[in-house]
């Protein structure tokens, strides 16, 4: 009985311990929203309405909703035949095509958008080499094409798990009852995949309306570039307080709606047995050449095209006189993405913790408050501690804490992810017998805990890690003076028609990015 109450005690105890961090992260997430709120509700109501109403608000509107429904169709039009070659079919080298189909996501979109205008233009690339000169993309088309080959990967992960688990005892019961392989697609395997499809969607959506670096290289007006002009050009601050409200607005509605079109779907079988054995269609030779000539397509579109751009400015002229500057650049990225993810994992962790160990209401609206910062287009959230900081906090204003922090708070999300799915696979019975045996709450975490975790820390620091180093304009808004990243160097250059000056920038990142990549991959192969 008195070993019991004390244990009640230990577990009273680390729950207090616990819930004070993860309410200060939630409070950091929330701050500097509600004041950028206060802020964009200063003017009185006539000039509201009045910013509200001009043309220019609805222009933007249109363009952000086409752009976004562009990427999202381009990008289906890439991922789905991929995932469907890639998983059904007996096409060789499967482990190359997967890996080739991933590794775009070390190819930002704006080093994207560098690549298509080094390719184009009576400069570019092509016509160097081949005379032949290609109209340089810009606008809708251009942005488009750049944040689909980027992004796509997100969908096509996402599709590839979905039809390496659904069920074929579906589709082999529609076949005997005549239906063509063209109507089983639509009427069975489609639909299971909408779950997989939509999870998708909502990252690739939320990216591209928070997406800065790509349309502004392409000079396509979005809200995040209107933002931004508003903000550092016209200093136009009501209106940039407002801009970053309706990309706010725009992004939670893409959020509620995905998780409205999921509530209530059923995509389990609910018969008796076991499902069908897994199996893969023969391709015929036609058939063959025709994967064969997408798959090609796809890798030379997202990864042959920045390599061979790259590549062709880096070989016009030397660039061992721009080390000491690319250098200086590469270590400021570090001495931001290195902290951030750091203080990432260290926020994450209580609040996994909390939500795993100690379910109850707080737990789950601290944990839903921690993908705020993720879900929110990323000028509108830099702006929102612009805000805060010269209102409440101007000695964080342009330092290097600040941003720090930002980055931390906005991709917590990404270390929150693995810390928690390691949680769930932890067995509560090893902390109970540690507390049985007198460790208190700090002693338990740091002996039981974190060792059986570690893998999934590791995985969120990783992540934060990666994204922060090529982190574009939350950099732009926040970055102290003095700090140029590689992200900044590469877009400043590029804007000005520096391609030869911008390509070693582009290249460090596609090749850290790459690397990295690379090693998560690997690590998740070891795990499978």
């Amino acid at each position: 009985m008195i070993a019991g109450a004390a244990t009640a005690r230990r577990l009273s105890t680390g729950r207090l311990l616990l819930l004070a961090p993860a309410l200060v992260v939630g409070a950091l997430m929330l701050a500097p929203l509600v004041y950028l709120v206060l802020r964009a509700l200063q003017a009185d109501a006539a000039t509201i309405l009045a910013l509200l109403a001009r043309p220019r608000t609805l222009q933007l509107l249109i363009n952000t909703a086409a752009l976004t429904a562009g990427v999202l169709a381009l990008t289906t039009l890439i991922a789905l035949p991929l995932a469907w070659i890639t998983t059904r079919t007996d096409i060789g080298g499967r482990q190359a095509l997967n890996l080739l189909a991933v590794l775009p996501l070390a190819v930002p979109g704006y080093v994207m958008a560098y690549a298509l205008i080094g390719l184009s233009g009576n400069f570019g690339f092509m016509n160097q080499l081949f005379g032949w000169t290609l109209p340089r993309p810009q606008g809708w088309l251009g942005a488009t094409i750049a944040l689909s080959l980027y992004t796509y990967p997100y969908l096509y992960l996402n599709l590839r798990a979905a039809l390496s688990n659904l069920d074929q005892t579906l589709e082999e019961s529609a076949r005997s009852l005549g239906c063509t392989p063209a109507q089983v697609f639509r009427r069975v395997t489609l639909p299971h995949l909408m779950p997989a499809m939509m999870a998708g969607w909502l990252v690739i959506g939320l990216y591209t309306i928070g997406d800065f670096g790509a349309v502004a290289l392409m000079r396509y007006e979005v809200f995040s570039y209107a933002l931004y002009l508003a903000y550092s050009a016209a200093f136009d601050r009501l209106y940039a307080a407002w801009i970053a409200l309706i990309l706010v607005a725009i992004a939670l509605s893409v959020v509620w709606w995905e998780s409205r079109l999921r509530a209530n779907a059923h995509y389990a079988r609910t018969g008796s047995g076991a499902g069908a054995r897994f199996r893969r269609t023969e391709l015929r030779p036609v058939a063959r050449v025709a994967a064969w000539s997408f798959v090609a397509l796809v890798v030379l579109a997202a990864l042959g095209l920045p390599i061979a751009v790259l590549t062709f400015w880096l070989l016009r002229e030397s660039f061992v006189p721009m080390l000491p500057d690319l250098l200086r650049a590469f270590g400021q990225s570090l001495s931001v993405a290195v902290p951030a993810a750091g203080l990432a994992v260290l926020m994450a962790l209580p609040v996994a913790v909390l939500a795993v160990r100690f379910p109850s209401a707080l737990s789950t609206l601290v944990n839903r408050l921690a993908f705020v910062g993720y879900a929110i287009p990323p000028l509108a959230f830099a702006l929102a501690f612009v805000f805060l900081a010269l209102q409440g906090a101007r000695f964080l204003y342009q330092t290097h804490l600040l941003l720090v922090l930002v980055y931390a708070l906005a991709f917590l999300a990404l270390a929150l992810g693995p810390i928690r799915a390691a949680l769930y696979q932890a067995r509560p019975s090893l902390e109970e017998s540690a507390r049985a045996l007198g460790y208190g709450p700090i002693a338990t975490f740091a002996h039981v805990v974190l060792p059986f975790i570690r893998r999934g820390v590791v995985a969120g620091f990783v992540l934060v890690f990666v994204i922060a180093m090529k982190e574009l304009p939350m950099a732009f808004l926040l970055a102290p003076t003095g700090f140029r990243p590689l992200a900044i160097q590469l877009f400043s250059r590029t804007s000005e028609g520096m391609l030869i000056a911008a390509a070693p920038y582009a290249a460090a990142i596609v090749l850290f990015s790459g690397l990295t990549v690379g090693f998560v991959l690997r690590q998740e192969k070891r795990l499978d």
